[in-house]
């Protein structure tokens, strides 16, 4: 998975891959100016809206700040730095609201920050290279009494390993761990010098205390952790743990005091989103959770993330087709054309089967968006392998694809597995791949030129009149109106150019529909 139109206060979204997605955006780089940065009372329920944190501060933990003399950090601050997907970019929301909670203060550079905090990537080698190198730079610059932490996934994946190949860090802790946070930072400020929180089959995961939301108009709620898919070249199992679901009534709550606090779009996530179990007595299919949610008052969008093949089925489309509120995108990865690659893969479906999802969506009432992952250079990839991933491509004809040259993890089968590709033939193979995508994405961008479609204004650019959203199929949408406030607003605008990672237009306004 990847980021799509994230931001945060205080702290930085990277892009592990640096693709240069077009649906990559910083809300403060659009917009010109940061999330309110007040910390006000937001109702109640736990939730932090927009820099505002519910209940307010009396009477925590923390809270006296020194100034920055003689070197040293700020106490009571943290600096919080995001690698990955959208499940890290909401996991780092938890652990915000978590320490501000506490009475921590964010600030935005590490050189300040009494605490630093990486919330880390480990999908691909390149990832935890880049984290590495970031853990490197405090070699000889680490300040007296700062406290350097590494979360998320690498920290599950490498575990006390870190402390050998960092020996500065002072804290590793995974996403099942992040309620303890306080407590693991206050051992290490009792004195303790390397603390671990690693627990992974927890159903605490999906709640924190606080949840600081850093999007004021969209947001993210976790509805399944983990995986039990176990496919040859992903470490997701082993850093996320098992599949567990979180009860639907939780979930509908959660959606309503978000509803409350003036969220419109709300996208559900989970490493196989669709596999969703509702562990309680209601047993609510994944389907039936995307129509409750929907139809909670208030609630215009509902989008999803990220979807396996083998548990998508017909009444997913149904619901797409019947509640409007649910977006009209997909994204579906197959990762490759070739059902041998797919068996060795351990994916649990062929490329038939896999085209008979897609044709489901093709042929829904309501038109639907279809995007997906795409690996190359896989062990064992023949030509003809390649061959049949360019072949599939031109038959779905995806309207974005996230592609990536094959990397090794640690604990996973194809660790094993004979004929390596090298290197030189991954990128070669990559660059057609990639070239191929974009021809499809311009020949299907400009079929939409003169239609219109519903924009969440999301940002507004330095230029005058210059505005940037979301449509419902997931597409960014550049255009001009020359209303002077439009962030946080439904606009409807026709298209008039299309590039190939995104369109532009012109708001339609009050008699110019057609």
């Amino acid at each position: 998975m990847r980021t799509w139109g994230n931001a945060l206060q205080n702290g930085r979204v990277v892009d592990c891959e640096d693709m240069g997605n077009a649906f990559d955006f910083s809300l403060e780089r659009l917009t010109g100016q940061g999330i309110p940065g007040g910390l006000e009372s937001a109702g109640a329920g736990g939730e932090v809206s927009s820099g505002r944190l519910a209940g307010g501060l009396a009477g925590l933990e923390s809270g006296a700040y020194v100034d920055n003399v003689g070197g040293k950090a700020l106490a009571g601050t943290f600096f919080l730095e995001t690698f990955g997907c959208q499940m890290n970019d909401h996991d780092s929301e938890k652990v915000a609201g978590v320490l501000l909670s506490r009475g921590y203060r964010q600030v935005d550079s590490p050189d300040t920050a009494a605490v630093i905090l990486y919330n880390t990537c480990s999908i691909r080698e390149k990832a935890a290279q880049k984290i590495f190198s970031r853990l490197g730079e405090y070699r000889f610059t680490k300040k007296e009494g700062q406290v350097i932490g590494v979360l998320g996934c690498l920290a599950q994946q490498e575990g006390e390993e870190i402390f050998e190949r960092a020996p500065w860090v002072s804290l590793v802790c995974g996403s099942a761990s992040y309620r303890k946070l306080p407590q693991l930072i206050a051992q290490l400020e009792a004195g303790n010098t390397r603390i671990t929180g690693l627990e992974t089959d927890t159903d605490e995961t999906f709640e924190t205390e606080m949840t600081r939301r850093d999007n004021p108009w969209r947001t993210y709620l976790t509805i399944i952790e983990g995986c039990d898919k176990a496919c040859s070249y992903c470490v997701v199992p082993f850093t996320r743990g098992p599949e567990r679901s979180r009860a639907s009534a939780s979930v509908l709550a959660e959606v309503r005091q978000l509803a409350d606090l003036g969220y419109t779009e709300v996208q559900l996530l989970g490493q196989t989103v669709n596999s969703y179990a509702d562990p309680s007595a209601r047993r609510m299919r994944f389907s039936e959770l995307l129509a409750a949610v929907a139809a909670v008052p208030g609630i215009r969008r509902v989008r999803f993330m990220t979807s396996h093949p083998r548990d998508f089925g017909k009444d997913i489309v149904e619901a797409i087709e019947a509640v409007p509120a649910l977006c009209d995108h997909v994204h579906l990865p197959v990762q490759s054309g070739s059902t041998t690659l797919l068996r060795a893969m351990a994916r649990t479906y062929t490329r038939e089967e896999y085209l008979e999802k897609i044709a489901m969506l093709r042929g829904a009432k309501r038109r639907i968006s279809i995007t997906t992952d795409l690996i190359v250079g896989f062990p064992g990839e023949t030509p003809k392998d390649f061959e049949e991933t360019l072949s599939l491509m031109d038959t779905v004809r995806y309207d974005g694809a996230f592609s990536f040259k094959y990397s090794p993890r640690p604990n996973t089968p194809s660790l094993q597995m004979e004929d390596a590709i090298p290197e030189e033939e991954k990128s070669r193979r990559l660059a057609i791949l990639q070239a191929r995508q974009r021809d499809i994405q311009i020949e299907r961008n400009a079929r939409l030129v003169g239609d219109v479609f519903e924009v969440l204004v999301e940002g507004k650019s330095r230029r005058e009149n210059q505005w940037m959203g979301h449509t419902s199929c997931n597409r960014v949408l550049n255009f001009t109106s020359p209303v002077k406030e439009l962030l946080g607003h439904y606009v409807q605008v026709r298209v008039t150019r299309a590039g190939p990672n995104s369109l532009a237009g012109e708001a339609v306004h009050a008699g110019d529909a057609r």
